[in-house]
């Protein structure tokens, strides 16, 4: 039976290497054909490694040959956001300072992960510098677009990331996410994103952004693939500091076990307000599904975005200090100016958004008390056009880039696993719902949604023919 490798996820790619029926060399060869055929119209990549793919997806094939296990993820082509460590390349977190930077002598901790269950990494994907913003649009190296509609955003700052899976280049991606960056990306594109809890997968080998709300994580196409990569990627490490300790909790056997007995409920006030209708319509779609009826308040949700955002500025702008100081015209504009902003907070705004973090945090583990999951909006619209500065929700008229994050800026605040689910949407762009769990539980999460893509409630839509509008 051939395989479509353009729409298969990645666990049906490996299904098929492992049994002889496909090589994992045409499987990368098609994948690396896709990427020069589509790339120059989506701008995804910023690395293609064309040679050392082919020959590690031949030696997938050789281990094959030779009667040994090539891993569950045996010749899958997947990239990473360019904030990721790869061997023999500058890491170059979407800036043009790093540039400077020498090559990486190893790869991340997670592009390791997936290396060693036969993945072949195949490049470096494109992002918003330095990880601050919700567009890739980088004036580096060029905006990214989406897949199902070209004058528009990817989202960001894991566009790149975003936008290969949606495009069908790749199955499976990594990025990063400090105040939405997996889930806004993935909810325009149409595709499933995690966010695991803070610290549960090692961010060893990644250019940081803000050391205490920066997250990795999976895209892909289908919930099995999310599974599948997150369980490769969990566990400790002792190069990274904050990396959990806990054993690992693999998701990928539980996928099957159904919503029985799980409390789901929908996030109320804050997140009802400030958005377009289709984006409650999305969530009222999957509550209804899930059979969930009971609203339930985070409080101080306001509180929480404000202070999420001077807690990232002033981590940003630290990390940054000596570049800014010493090259600020080698900075996107707009990036240079809000870490300069960050720079000019007074300290004691710093300490206070801490001090309310905590106490943040704790709420919102009180109403998981009562709850399992909760449900959310992942963005306040569909992707806006590329190079739009306004839009208007709830007949207010607001700046598009630092509001794109509304929903799920708070959330990342406290280090909660999320998974932004793409909803069917025929003849529209896509939208995503947020998944939300206590620290630890991304199993239920998962279920829930393999529940919904069972239910055929939710799903990446067909890969998208490249258009200028839809």
């Amino acid at each position: 039976m051939a395989i479509n490798l353009e729409q298969a996820d990645a666990i049906a790619i490996a299904t098929a290497v492992r049994s002889q029926e496909i090589s994992a060399e045409t499987v990368v060869r098609s994948s690396l054909d896709r990427i020069a055929k589509h790339d120059p119209a989506l701008n995804s990549f910023t690395a293609v490694l064309k040679e050392q793919a082919i020959a590690d997806a031949q030696a997938v094939d050789k281990a094959i040959a030779q009667g040994k296990d090539p891993g569950s993820l045996a010749g899958v082509p997947f990239a990473v956001k360019n904030l990721l460590d790869i061997k023999g390349l500058p890491t170059l977190s979407g800036s043009k300072i790093n540039q400077d930077r020498p090559p990486a002598t190893e790869d991340a901790f997670t592009v390791t992960a997936l290396k060693q269950a036969g993945a072949v990494l195949v490049g470096a994907l494109n992002m918003d510098e330095y990880a601050y913003g919700f567009v890739t649009e980088n004036s580096h190296y060029g905006d990214t677009h989406n897949p199902h509609d070209l004058s528009r955003v990817a989202g960001g700052s894991s566009g790149g990331s975003a936008a290969a899976v949606a495009g069908g280049l790749v199955p499976l991606t990594l990025g990063s996410d400090t105040n939405g960056s997996i889930r806004v990306p993935s909810s325009f594109c149409g595709i499933f994103g995690l966010k695991p809890t803070y610290g549960r997968i090692s961010r060893s080998g990644a250019f940081l952004f803000c050391s205490s709300l920066d997250h990795l994580g999976p895209f892909a196409r289908s919930v099995r693939d999310i599974a599948a990569s997150f369980d490769l990627m969990q566990g400790a490490d002792p190069h990274d500091p904050v990396c959990t300790q806990r054993s690992p909790e693999f998701c990928l056997p539980q996928l099957g076990l159904g919503i029985e007995g799980l409390r789901i409920a929908i996030a109320g006030d804050y997140f009802t307000r400030g958005a377009e209708p289709e984006v409650f319509a999305a969530v009222e779609k999957v509550a209804l599904a899930l059979g969930a009826t009971q609203r339930v308040i985070l409080p101080e949700t306001d509180r929480a975005r404000a202070s999420a955002y001077i807690i990232t500025a002033c981590e940003g702008s630290n990390l940054h200090l000596a570049r800014l100081k010493s090259r600020p015209q080698d900075f996107d504009p707009a990036t240079r100016d809000r870490f300069l902003a960050g720079t000019m907070i007074p300290n004691t705004w710093y300490l206070q958004a801490q001090r309310f973090r905590r106490w943040y945090r704790d709420r919102v583990r009180e109403v998981f008390q009562s709850v399992d999951l909760i449900l959310a909006p992942a963005t306040p619209c569909p992707a806006p056009l590329i190079g739009q500065q306004m839009m208007t929700l709830d007949g207010q008229e607001m700046l598009v880039r630092p509001n794109l994050g509304i929903f799920t800026q708070p959330l990342s605040f406290i280090g909660l696993p999320i998974l932004s689910v793409p909803i069917q949407r025929p003849h529209a762009l896509p939208i995503g719902v947020q998944i939300i769990a206590a620290p630890y539980n991304e199993a239920l999460i998962l279920r829930a949604a393999a529940f919904l893509e069972a239910q055929n409630v939710v799903s990446a839509p067909a890969i998208a023919t490249f258009s200028q509008s839809v």
